[in-house]
């Protein structure tokens, strides 16, 4: 099983890239993840599109389209997910044969602040309740006082966090052995 991790964040020392380069450290037995890169993404124009996808679109479009499943990582910008998650869901999306039909998704998100993510998760779910993604809806991973909770290095070092992204990752794992039933 592969699953394809995408960061909302394009920062070198983004927490949220380093909340699923620990996840896939922590992934079952038998399961894979690598990252998807958006930095590459171009801003969405429908005219550039009828010009033909962009080679960085169609990279992350086959990406997603080859994955059993998803895991997206949000940071939380003014009570929602960032502009760079929603370029590249827009862009992702475009017909035909937008890859998160039916496609397992789970979401988590790494902040400094209290909430830890859950508005922008939660209209993050939103979008891909239009596009058909299967949710993962428990457990939820909202990672709240984030700094403390990975070295300077970007390292997870608290344990809790870690398992609770060990329980989400199982659970992907089962919603995408349902899915195949």
């Amino acid at each position: 099983m592969h699953i394809l991790g995408i960061s909302g964040s394009l920062r070198q020392g983004s927490l949220n890239t380093a909340a699923l380069r620990a996840c896939a450290e922590l992934v079952p037995d038998g399961v894979t993840l690598s990252l998807a890169d958006l930095s590459a993404v171009p801003l969405y124009n429908e005219d550039l599109r009828t010009q033909g996808l962009p080679q960085p679109v169609l990279q992350l479009r086959e990406q997603i389209r080859a994955a059993d499943a998803l895991i997206i990582a949000t940071p939380e910008y003014n009570y929602s997910f960032p502009g760079v998650l929603k370029n590249a869901i827009d862009w992702a999306s475009r017909p035909p044969d937008q890859p998160f039909d039916a496609k397992p998704i789970a979401l988590i998100g790494a902040t400094p602040g209290g909430l830890g993510t859950s508005r922008a998760q939660y209209q993050l779910r939103q979008v891909f309740v239009y596009l058909n993604g299967f949710l993962l809806n428990k457990p939820e991973v909202m990672i709240s006082a984030a700094p403390s909770k990975f070295d300077a290095s970007g390292q997870l070092i608290d344990d809790t966090t870690a398992e609770n992204l060990r329980k989400l990752l199982s659970a992907l794992c089962d919603l995408v052995h349902q899915r195949k039933l």
